[in-house]
């Protein structure tokens, strides 16, 4: 089912949050990008690495419990910080429609406090997506075993979430590339992912999408697919078609997909039948019943070039809360009356954001990772 959108609304106010070291890199590459279209929000434990980010907005959490150290690559640490500034992080998300939560999982901030930041968002009412990366093997054992359980807990809280397998990276580089640019490379698949929506939301286009759009294809949808395709030449929109629905970089496609939203964007010399080949093709890769929002934007900056955005959501065959990326959570083959407790708590808790009558015992969210 094809809807076309062309009405005008008033632009939504969209806030990015960097939570840890990683958060805090892939916020200053959208900065030094230049993208001006949102807010920016820093969230780290380390007080030294926060004031080296460039987000206009910090917040040091955990003071009292680091003494501005840093979490030490611990997730408790980072879940207990973020729960020391509760009522921060609610004031400082006050006034959004849809917060991007971004952090590299496997450390100690970013796994920890993630969560805690996605909840407190979700409780305000606020279109909450977290997009995260998922650590190299190389980085260890255990780092990945705190990573699933990261994302276990973080896919709770938010209503859709991208995740990045660093460990793509290492099928597309080349022999030569440096641990520093495979890690900008990781940075510049959030940025790009992030900047797409964005655009989406707030740019003028031809066919116009807005924010009741995105929320359409993106609230209570769990895991999400979010592509970029870029083309030129004659083939430019199979290229782009491509690159988008399969990106290379991310462990989804949009096969089986139920909700798709589709940007077209070129310059003067976008044709009609390209849009529509784009979306055909791009309708056809999804399930057969999918709603199918389509947007189309004109820049004059474009020259024999197209570009899509793809992000598609409600598959048909999801994660459960055991499996993450087709992997089974260290631990839970073995506790799995365990860990659903632990979930299940966490679930009845409730941040009273409103009232903003917050204490350090607003989460009593168990140390889920201290067993690992």
């Amino acid at each position: 089912m094809l809807q076309f959108e062309m009405n005008e609304s008033t632009p939504a106010k969209i806030k990015v949050v960097g939570v840890g070291g990683g958060g805090c890199n892939a916020v200053n590459r959208m900065i030094d990008a230049g993208m001006q279209s949102v807010a920016y929000i820093a969230i780290n434990t380390d007080k030294q690495a926060l004031a080296r980010c460039k987000a206009e907005t910090k917040l040091q959490i955990g003071e009292k419990l680091t003494k501005g150290l840093g979490a030490g690559g611990n997730p408790e640490i980072g879940q207990k910080s973020a729960e020391e500034n509760l009522e921060d992080l609610s004031k400082f998300m006050a006034g959004a429609d849809m917060v991007f939560i971004t952090a590299g999982m496997g450390g100690g901030t970013g796994t920890g406090a993630a969560p805690i930041v996605a909840k407190v968002a979700k409780d305000m009412g606020i279109l909450t997506v977290g997009v995260v990366t998922r650590p190299f093997t190389f980085e260890g054992k255990k780092r990945s075993e705190h990573a699933e359980l990261g994302i276990k807990f973080l896919k709770k809280y938010v209503d859709s979430l991208v995740i990045v397998p660093n460990d793509k990276l290492l099928e597309t580089v080349e022999e030569n590339t440096s641990l520093l640019e495979a890690f900008d490379m990781a940075d510049e698949v959030l940025k790009q992912g992030i900047q797409g929506i964005s655009e989406l939301i707030i740019d003028d286009a031809l066919i116009n999408l807005d924010f009741a759009d995105v929320t359409t294809v993106m609230k209570d949808r769990g895991i999400a697919h979010m592509g970029v395709g870029r083309g030129s030449g004659d083939d430019r929109v199979a290229q782009a078609v491509k690159d988008a629905i399969e990106s290379p970089l991310l462990e989804t496609s949009i096969q089986g997909a139920k909700a798709v939203l589709i940007n077209v964007t070129g310059g003067y010399d976008l044709g009609m039948l390209e849009a529509n080949e784009a979306a055909s093709e791009i309708e056809k890769a999804a399930d057969s019943s999918a709603i199918i929002i389509f947007g189309a934007a004109i820049k004059e900056d474009i020259k024999d070039e197209i570009y899509i955005t793809v992000i598609a959501t409600g598959f048909e065959s999801r994660p459960s809360a055991d499996m993450i990326g087709g992997t089974v959570i260290p631990g839970t083959e073995s506790k799995p009356e365990q860990e659903s407790n632990i979930v299940d708590s966490i679930l009845e808790e409730k941040v009273e954001t409103e009232s903003h009558n917050l204490t350090d015992d607003a989460f009593k969210i168990p140390t889920f990772l201290s067993s690992k």
